[in-house]
């Protein structure tokens, strides 16, 4: 049974299909599988080269549109105002829908002017065109900013997080301003599965150690997940993880392990919060 998150006017599925790498002939039949499962949370981003696909995929499925959520974002080299309009409507067109759930910015970068970010987000959320925004990869004090003193109405900031990397700063503030956190990478890029802590919890309720890791994200208040995925297997095994129960000391043991471990970080990232 899905799990949501009420955000800014939205319902936010707790568990979504992340997109990224995925080329167009892989990622339309990737979607039309997961949506043919129960799906109802897309991502995809300007930058992934995949929103056509994504967009024929939902065009196909033929489910409700107001059943679904879908997530874009802007490119960290398109943030002045009108650059940010033209890269919306181009995902619009490649997606074929007449609105965007959630529009984020992608990245940050130095030297951006957050106040004409923000007002050009809300301009198309005024507008109707995307009926939320939010962020992706800021850190702490960009967070601050946007909240505290432009009072901009984030819906999420989508950030890396797995049992391996400690999100604690970041995630307290998110909480304190009922801001949902959206993991990405949430399986480490497989990493979770060569684990021996979490092979051990898994083998103990006869599930995988991606299923754990996937429970332990979603038990957290205001998190959701994006796990990305292209056979149906694997797509109908992390939505398994939702029927998962884990337990006080399955937490204790998870939360224990080493979380210095951070698997996106390009050259063009911010300085991550200590």
């Amino acid at each position: 049974m899905m799990e949501y998150l009420t955000t800014q006017g939205i319902q936010l599925p707790k568990l979504g299909l992340g997109t990224f790498r995925m080329p167009e002939d892989i990622c339309l039949p990737a979607v039309e599988s997961a949506l043919a499962l129960g799906y109802r949370h897309i991502d995809t981003a300007q930058m992934y080269d995949n929103e056509s696909a994504v967009g024929s995929a939902i065009a196909n499925a033929g489910v409700p549109r107001n059943e679904l959520h879908v997530t874009t974002k802007v490119w960290h080299t398109n943030l002045a105002p009108e650059a940010i309009l033209r890269s919306f409507d181009t995902s619009l067109a490649k997606l074929k829908l007449d609105y965007i759930d959630l529009f984020l910015v992608h990245w940050p970068t130095t030297g951006m002017d957050l106040p004409a970010m923000f007002e050009t987000l809300l301009r198309l959320r005024e507008e109707g065109r995307t009926r939320a925004i939010g962020v992706a990869n800021f850190t702490l004090p960009m967070l601050r900013t946007v909240v505290e003193e432009i009072g901009a109405p984030l819906a999420c900031n989508q950030i890396e997080y797995h049992p391996f990397l400690d999100q604690t700063p970041v995630y307290s503030y998110l909480r304190s301003h009922s801001i949902p956190l959206v993991a990405y990478c949430p399986l480490a890029q497989g990493k979770v599965t060569e684990d021996p802590v979490l092979q051990h919890i898994a083998d103990k309720h006869n599930a995988s150690p991606a299923q754990v890791a996937l429970r332990w994200l979603l038990d957290q208040d205001g998190v959701a997940a994006i796990p990305k995925s292209q056979r149906a297997e694997s797509q109908q095994a992390n939505l398994n993880a939702l029927k998962l129960v884990l337990d006080d000391e399955d937490r204790r043991v998870i939360n224990a392990l080493r979380k210095d471990q951070r698997r996106v970080n390009p050259p063009f990232a911010p300085h991550w919060d200590a």
